[in-house]
């Protein structure tokens, strides 16, 4: 059994990220720190976790009791709370942040499509961003390919569990029900890692990538539209993506046009492309919360411990 504890356990992510390993087959939950719920149970915060837990959070967790370790904790405490904490050689630690994703102090970036192997001999894990992995699992291989030579355009429209537990002004119901709006239009914290890791794989890409997020009337799920030149013929980009995912048990490529109720509630990431002239467009749909952020690091986990991928995974989606 793979020991696990969460820093950081009152969130949208650590509940998605606790209803997962609650019930994962080869996972002992040992602790879940959250200093503003110490000593309530996480029932009272995670309300569809009765009758699943008796747990109750504790102000601090011991990085020494557990195998696996999971940050979600808000951006920029996870680098306050590593430095402030020896953690133990084997103790795997994953962060759902955005702290490590540049790859500093030994982390990985933890996108299985692209870097399975490294992950799964990783003591340190950086999670990818919800959009950045809507974004790259649109891009990764036309950039193994080295077909990325033009500007990339994007549209995706995000459910309101993206902005965090917290209730803000563009998040409460009132405002977000029946609503649409844009956001960060061409400067989304995301671009970094999305640029960075494009390049990567294709140093010679040199094209603009331009995105403009929107909020949607929704509460789970990205929906992703990306364009761009390309020269490929279309049963040739089909083909193109179909052996890039071949392996990859969550992503799969549609024959036919994706909606978003086809990934919400599952760790999958479908697409769909068509050329238009010399345009290739690109759909991706996936769970925010789950291939987003909670799914993906439990996936990583199970590369890291030698699992099947898919174990503690196997989520049907909503679709009605």
């Amino acid at each position: 059994m793979i020991r696990a504890g969460i820093i950081g356990g009152a969130g949208y992510t650590a509940g998605e990220l606790l209803r997962l390993l609650v019930n994962h087959p080869a996972v002992e939950l040992r602790f879940v720190q959250s200093s503003s719920n110490a000593g309530n149970p996480l029932t009272a915060v995670h309300g569809g976790l009765e009758g699943d837990t008796e747990l109750r959070f504790c102000a601090e967790g011991d990085p020494g009791a557990v195998d696996c370790l999971f940050l979600c904790s808000a951006h920029g405490q996870s680098s306050v709370w590593m430095a402030g904490h020896a953690v133990p050689a084997g103790c795997c630690v994953i962060d759902l942040a955005q702290d490590f994703r540049d790859g500093h102090d030994g982390f990985v970036y933890g996108l299985p499509e692209w870097q399975r192997d490294r992950i799964a001999a990783a003591d340190r894990i950086a999670n990818p961003g919800c959009f950045a992995t809507a974004i790259q699992l649109s891009l990764l291989p036309l950039a193994a390919a080295g077909l990325l030579t033009d500007d990339i355009h994007i549209t995706a429209v995000t459910g309101s569990t993206g902005a965090g537990v917290k209730p803000s002004a563009t998040t409460h119901f009132s405002w977000r029900s029946d609503n649409l709006s844009v956001y960060k239009a061409f400067e989304h914290q995301h671009l970094l890692e999305i640029g960075r890791n494009l390049r990567r794989l294709q140093p010679s890409f040199g094209g603009a990538i331009r995105f403009v997020p929107m909020r949607g009337p929704f509460a789970r799920g990205i929906f992703a539209s990306l364009y761009t030149r390309c020269t490929l013929p279309a049963a040739e980009a089909e083909a193109l993506y179909r052996e890039y995912y071949a392996a990859a048990p969550f992503t799969q490529l549609s024959g036919r046009p994706i909606d978003l109720k086809q990934v919400v509630n599952t760790n999958r990431a479908l697409l769909h492309v068509e050329r238009h002239d010399d345009l290739l467009h690109i759909t991706t749909a996936i769970d925010n919360l789950l291939k987003g952020a909670s799914g993906q690091a439990v996936q990583n986990m199970n590369l890291r411990f030698g699992l099947d991928e898919r174990c503690g995974l196997k989520l049907k989606a909503s679709a009605f």
